[in-house]
């Protein structure tokens, strides 16, 4: 079972899902994605992640990024665990869940972890950049839901950086003040970043968000 590395090629592969036979690649096209595992159908957390996920994906769009969930299940509890799911989180799930009842995605991905749990996946979040390159990954226990907020965070995040020669200090949100690269000396940083850069210290200069 390979880990999966900041960098590395996503693990491409075509899977049953709520949607029909999907192929990720094809998916995502040139979208960036988010690809987030989930222990098993009907499950409480999972229930109020996946609701959680579906009243998020306006924002998704707005940054170019097409969600895919994925549970051990198979497609036809998905499609039942979804009304459930669409009733009590008061959503509409408007996004694929992968039906991966023989591990095959999730072996490849490296989601299930035997000390953990020997059958069920642990809470995996992979974000996939449009040359469908890993950017992102998490893992959380299945014991704790993940924070939406702070997955957009960082998609807002890594978008900024893939693009611009800056990065974004702790705790940043859209809109702050962002790190110059170590890269750029502070004389080429000041013609770069017309709005201004601030110097902290030789290697800490800061300057507001440049693509706004």
């Amino acid at each position: 079972m390979a880990t999966i590395r900041l960098g590395d090629l996503a693990p491409d592969f075509t899977a049953d899902s709520s949607a029909g036979m999907i192929n990720l690649y094809d998916y995502l096209g040139d979208s960036w994605g988010i690809l987030f595992s989930h222990p098993a159908d009907f499950t409480p957390v999972c229930t109020t992640e996946l609701g959680a996920a579906a009243n998020y994906k306006e924002e998704f769009d707005k940054r170019n990024v097409k969600m895919i969930a994925l549970s051990v299940d198979s497609a036809a509890s998905h499609a039942e665990w979804i009304k459930d799911i669409n009733e009590t989180q008061n959503t509409t799930v408007n996004f694929p869940i992968i039906a991966d009842e023989d591990r095959k995605v999730s072996t490849l991905y490296d989601m299930i972890h035997p000390n953990a749990d020997a059958t069920l996946t642990v809470r995996s979040v992979y974000i996939i950049a449009p040359d469908k390159t890993v950017k992102l990954t998490l893992t959380y226990p299945a014991s704790t839901g993940r924070n939406f907020d702070e997955l957009l965070r960082v998609i807002d995040s890594l978008q900024l950086t893939e693009y611009h020669k800056v990065a974004t200090p702790a705790d940043w949100k859209h809109g702050e003040k962002v790190v110059v690269s170590p890269a750029i000396s502070t004389e080429d940083a000041k013609k770069i970043f017309t709005k201004g850069v601030e110097e902290i210290k030789p290697y800490l200069r800061l300057t507001p968000q440049p693509n706004l």
